[in-house]
């Protein structure tokens, strides 16, 4: 497997390198963004790890622009910045997962193979219409519709309802929206989650009578087609 690092100190990286070579990981390093982008474009990576403060080119800026052209490239960013505000726009940008500095390297490969391991699954798997109600994916165009309308989504937010397509009208918490839809452990610090749901409330309820999209109050959320 090989993994793009960037990141600008270079203790920190050569740290990461180590640490990914003793498990067998073949490793890239670059130190600043403007590097690291042309690296994930001119060769192949199994997954790409950066930092958001970076010279020449931010993280946030890289991820989104590689984005564009790999889609389901897996991105972890690492920052010293944890907020709620941080995490939404990192997860905006396209990334898969977050990890805040400073953070142990076990916790760090764990995060790694999860992300290695869906990737897999979702490479080799087969896609098909989920549908609940008049709402509608593809998971082979991307497209999401509800009744005539085309919905337009970001990359996390298209994950959330994903999962919850795939699980209808059953309460999902936001430990389980964490681990299952982020990768990670639910910070009960941020509010990250609710802010993802509002989101796709804005774009999925709004402009319909019938309400998909609920809240059960102190368990989590559900996609149902009738109010609690």
């Amino acid at each position: 497997m090989k993994i793009l690092i960037i990141e600008d100190d270079t203790r920190v990286a050569e740290l990461i390198k180590r640490g990914l070579d003793e498990q067998g990981f073949e490793t890239t390093l670059a130190y600043d963004g403007l590097s690291g982008k042309k690296l994930a474009l001119q060769y192949s990576y199994d997954l790409m790890i950066t930092d958001i403060i970076l010279p020449k080119m931010d993280g946030i800026d890289v991820c989104r622009q590689i984005r564009q052209v790999k889609p389901d490239m897996p991105i972890i960013m690492l920052t010293a910045l944890g907020t709620t505000d941080d995490k939404v726009e990192g997860f905006d940008a396209g990334a898969d997962d977050y990890l805040v500095k400073p953070f142990e390297m076990r916790e760090l490969l764990a995060r790694i193979r999860v992300l290695l391991k869906r990737n897999t699954k979702m490479t080799n798997g087969s896609g098909f219409i989920l549908r609940f109600a008049d709402l509608e994916m593809n998971l082979h165009t991307k497209i999401v519709k509800r009744g005539d309308k085309e919905i337009s989504l970001t990359p996390k937010e298209f994950n959330l309802l994903e999962y919850m397509l795939h699980h209808p009208e059953r309460v999902l918490s936001r430990v389980e929206i964490a681990e299952k839809v982020w990768d990670t452990h639910f910070d009960t610090g941020t509010n990250f989650i609710d802010v993802y749901i509002n989101y796709l409330r804005k774009k999925i309820d709004r402009d319909f009578d019938q309400k998909l999209i609920h809240t059960k109050s102190g368990m989590g959320f559900v996609l149902k087609s009738d109010e609690l």
